[in-house]
């Protein structure tokens, strides 16, 4: 097989609505043990610059044309336990107006971003990169405070729950800014799950009064820097999709078959806003690598004409999902081609 040819321009159509001079490949992100199996050698520089590189090469050896990386190492510390499962409520550290004042707020500007040049000569000729943000604004308001604490905040306390999410969503506009002085930069992720299978986690009219300013804010930064940037976020968005498409983004990511599988989800935003990848997880984790290799190859059929779909999973590459199933869409998307 040749090596890949990574042309970022391709994603660049995608985004635009158009389609593709061949199937371009998208991911959120993937995991280590799948790099290093592409990669053929176990990580050995575990520095940040060391693990971009080892990203990068594996992004470029499976035909993607760009390759996820953070600015820096800018997040939001909680003190929270990692676990695989937990409460949303677990461990809230702001609660009230003195928790809000005590906590540490973090400082985009003190964490360097010179990984997004120093990662520069090490990416393949058309190659860019996608910069993740650390969360998303609803995502780290329902860190720092809790769900169900959140819930009652937005009653019993407005103006405090209000003043969180301008804490939140004020340093990721600034995050964002940091990682676009960078020409490496191709593509910007807001990432923020919003919503659980049935409906979003807050209703449509507080979605309006605290999440949407601060994405809106999001998307404007991005496009006056000269970028894309897409959406990524898990839940029954239905109802607030209109909106999404309103704000400019340029595209929406993570899709669920018992929620909207892609292929109805392309038929109801085609046009609208580009789709990106949307093979559901649980479908990928349980079929056959035959039948998910055809319905990669009928989805690919159906945007083929109109565009603004790229070939991907529903949500990301965790190391539980079959590395086969992965492969299967890749082998669709070449075949496609050919």
């Amino acid at each position: 097989m040749k090596p890949h040819q990574a042309d970022f321009n391709l994603l660049l159509a995608v985004l635009r609505k158009q389609a593709p001079a061949r199937p371009v490949l998208f991911e959120l992100f993937m995991n280590m043990p799948l790099y290093e199996r592409v990669n053929g050698e176990r990580l050995r520089d575990d520095s940040p610059l060391g693990i971009a590189r080892f990203t990068v090469r594996a992004f470029h050896k499976m035909g993607y044309d760009y390759a996820t990386l953070h600015a820096s190492s800018f997040h939001f510390a909680g003190g929270f336990e990692t676990k695989h499962t937990r409460s949303l409520n677990a461990n809230a550290g702001i609660r009230d107006e003195r928790s809000f004042e005590a906590f540490a707020w973090p400082d985009p500007d003190a964490c360097s971003t010179d990984l997004l040049d120093e990662i520069k000569s090490d990416l393949p000729q058309g190659m860019k990169l996608m910069v993740m943000g650390p969360g998303g604004v609803l995502e780290n308001v329902i860190e720092l405070v809790g769900y169900e604490n959140l819930c009652l905040m937005l009653y019993d306390q407005p103006e405090l729950a209000g003043r969180i999410f301008d804490a939140v969503g004020s340093r990721l506009v600034r995050y964002y800014e940091l990682a676009l002085q960078h020409e490496a930069v191709g593509l910007i992720s807001s990432n923020d799950d919003w919503g659980f299978n049935s409906q979003p986690f807050l209703s449509p009219a507080m979605m309006r009064k605290y999440v949407f300013p601060w994405h809106q804010r999001i998307v404007d930064t991005v496009h006056r820097a000269g970028r894309p940037v897409f959406l990524h976020s898990c839940g029954n968005l239905n109802s607030l999709m209109d909106e999404v498409i309103a704000m400019g983004y340029d595209a929406k990511h993570s899709f669920e078959d018992n929620i909207q599988p892609i292929e109805q989800a392309y038929e109801a935003y085609a046009g609208r806003i580009a789709l990106l990848g949307g093979l559901d997880m649980n479908y990928l984790c349980t079929r056959p690598e035959d039948e998910i290799y055809r319905r990669t190859l009928a989805m690919l059929e159906r945007s083929s004409i109109r565009g603004g779909w790229a070939v991907g999973t529903g949500n990301s590459v965790p190391e539980y999902l079959p590395p086969e199933a992965l492969f299967a869409v890749h082998r669709a998307a070449r075949d496609f081609t050919s």
